[in-house]
């Protein structure tokens, strides 16, 4: 199975990030091979874990659903970018304005849970965004229609409290992914 800890959206934060995709997206339509995050399964990745072979996945489980000692927390989502912000764009985001400094402590503390199993970190610091969409195969040159479109976006601001982080499997399929909550991790700082 596919495992990552995430935090789910809101509705307030969920219905902005549908808004500012369905303003994007016919602007970038044209000659940009996206593929768009449907609303359902818009969420904030904590830690990524990847395929855990099914006989592992208990004591994955074991190391991740524990409480966190961490406070809650707020988030803000606001304004709008691409990775890499130099070269062929891969993802469209929403960045976040508020809690980044908590996200990245949880993010670290899972990093630390999993590393006695074999997860290693990511050789990359930890970037919290909310993904819109991923685009595959684009050009240096897709740069400037996105970054175009990013001038014309009033994202405006929404925040969101972080109470807990959700372990997610993420089952693949030909229409895309299907995220489903394994279990709750609550902050209980």
């Amino acid at each position: 199975m596919r495992l990552f800890v995430g935090l789910r959206l809101g509705d307030a934060a969920r219905a902005l990030a549908v808004r500012i995709a369905a303003e994007l997206r016919p602007k970038l339509e044209r000659g940009l091979a996206a593929r768009w995050v449907p609303a359902e399964n818009l969420h904030l990745t904590v830690r990524f874990i990847g395929h855990v072979p099914d006989d592992r996945a208990p004591s994955v489980m074991a190391a991740v659903s524990p409480p966190l000692d961490v406070a809650p927390f707020e988030i803000e989502l606001s304004g709008c970018g691409r990775f890499p912000p130099r070269g062929a764009p891969r993802v469209i985001w929403i960045g976040l304005t508020k809690g980044l400094p908590a996200l990245t402590t949880l993010h670290e503390e899972f990093n630390r849970r999993l590393a006695p199993l074999g997860f290693l970190p990511e050789n990359r610091p930890y970037s919290a965004h909310l993904t819109l969409a991923r685009i595959k195969d684009a050009r240096a040159a897709a740069a400037r229609p996105i970054d175009a479109a990013f001038a014309h976006i009033r994202t405006g601001t929404v925040a969101q409290r972080v109470n807990a982080l959700t372990l997610f499997e993420s089952r693949l399929s030909p229409r895309g992914p299907t995220y489903v909550e394994v279990c709750r991790v609550p902050l209980d700082g």
